[in-house]
């Protein structure tokens, strides 16, 4: 690269009107820290071989440069093995793209507006499934980027009752359900950025989603995923590549989205967190009980999008980064394609030092102390982490829940990310020792 922006908002620019509505960016490119273009092409061998373990490094001290996230990013969710070669992640992506093609022709069989470059935002079918005429398509004047982002608390719940119709499989209603769902999320996903006054590129962001709900119809389409998926649309301009990568991270996410008529999918994070909690800091889980926090619901958005909606959206992806490197483990990839092998290679590198280098910090840790409980996610950590740090402030202050939002929030909205993932990694530490002594 003959220049780059200093700045990492260039990347991401915001729409004048919204300067003063956002919040505060604190990620800056630091040479010699961020992991660079020329770095990661450095960290190739000739034929394609990866060390993980030197871009994990470098992740880990400054992040990433927005020009090479996207690339990095497939790494870091598992969709390419580090110890593939050019040539076979060549033909992976070829592959990859063509089952994309197949699912997105799925889907405009059954809805012809998908793919055309317009977003569907009115229902096309009743729950009784009779069709419904003209359903109103995407008119993007009226969503303006002030717009208050969708309700994901734990009392919305997008999903549909179980169908039975004659005529219409019930997979396919279900599917057609969610279309104008997704349509009225959408157009109120990351408005403040120009890349999204371009109507092509909120349409794509459509597509995907809805290509994801068809092949993925046990949990279909929830509230939150748009704000997951929509830096993946940002990042890769081939569709059906910002299509894979967002698929390789709700396979770490999408439990967070399983509902049933008794639990929010999210409660075995929150469950979590409450007994992490109480093992490091029992005062404080007896407060929080007694004002009625003991459930820990306040978390219930900060884990479900990964501080999208706290955090500005270049510090969001910063820290998102900063997890997944740390969350590293080299076997992912064939935990998804052969997860038998990824055990046999798990055990192997808990008595080889060198294989150990190829997992991020937090995740070394836990194959060390054989913790792979992936509920005991860095995410909540860090939450964790966030009340250990103002834990004085919430015994003084916070006499209900409005109060803990408050004191989190304050703490979020002045975060150092890399700092916050090393106090998560001392809760961590903590809290396994005194697990450890009391056994």
């Amino acid at each position: 690269m003959k220049s780059t922006p200093a700045d990492s908002t260039d990347f991401f620019a915001i729409r004048p009107e919204c300067q003063d509505g956002v919040p505060k960016t604190r990620f800056k490119i630091r040479p010699g820290k961020t992991l660079s273009a020329r770095k990661w092409q450095s960290a190739f061998s000739q034929d394609g071989h990866l060390d993980i373990a030197k871009v994990l490094r470098r992740i880990q001290r400054g992040g990433i440069h927005p020009s090479i996230k996207g690339a990095v990013w497939e790494f870091l969710l598992g969709c390419y093995d580090p110890n593939s070669t050019f040539d076979e992640r060549s033909q992976l992506r070829q592959r990859r793209r063509e089952q994309y093609d197949v699912w997105k022709s799925e889907c405009k069989n059954m809805e012809p507006k998908l793919g055309n470059g317009k977003i569907i935002m009115g229902p096309v079918i009743t729950e009784g499934g009779i069709p419904i005429q003209d359903p109103s398509s995407s008119d993007l004047n009226n969503e303006g980027p002030g717009t208050t982002a969708p309700d994901i608390s734990p009392r919305h719940n997008s999903t549909v009752s179980p169908l039975t119709v004659d005529s219409v499989e019930k997979k396919v209603l279900q599917w057609k359900l969610t279309l104008h769902q997704i349509g009225l999320d959408v157009v109120r996903t990351d408005r403040v950025l120009i890349f999204y006054v371009n109507e092509a590129n909120l349409a794509k962001l459509w597509d995907v989603l809805c290509v994801y709900a068809w092949i993925d119809s046990e949990i279909g389409y929830c509230q939150g995923m748009n704000d997951l998926c929509s830096p993946m649309v940002i990042l890769l301009e081939n569709e059906a590549d910002a299509f894979w990568c967002f698929e390789h991270m709700m396979r770490r996410m999408r439990g967070n989205f399983k509902t049933s008529v008794s639990s929010i999918g999210v409660q075995s994070q929150l469950s979590v967190l409450a007994e992490i909690i109480k093992v490091v800091d029992p005062k404080l889980h007896q407060h929080l009980e007694n004002i009625d926090g003991g459930e820990y619901l306040f978390a219930f958005q900060m884990l479900v999008v990964l501080f999208r909606r706290e955090l500005s959206f270049v510090d969001a992806i910063y820290l998102w980064e900063l997890m997944w490197a740390m969350e590293y483990n080299p076997n992912i990839f064939s935990q998804y394609e052969d997860p038998s092998v990824a055990t046999d290679k798990s055990a192997i590198a808990m008595r080889n030092g060198k294989l150990l280098k190829q997992y991020g910090k937090f995740e070394r840790k836990n194959v060390k102390s054989s913790s792979l409980d992936q509920q005991t996610a860095l995410s909540v950590f860090l939450v964790a982490g966030f009340l250990e740090a103002k834990n004085k402030r919430l015994l003084r202050e916070a006499n209900g829940l409005d109060d803990v939002v408050k004191i989190l929030n304050d703490i979020i909205g002045n975060l150092d990310a890399k700092k916050a993932c090393h106090e998560a990694l001392k809760v961590h530490k903590k809290y396994f020792a005194r697990l450890r002594n009391h056994r």
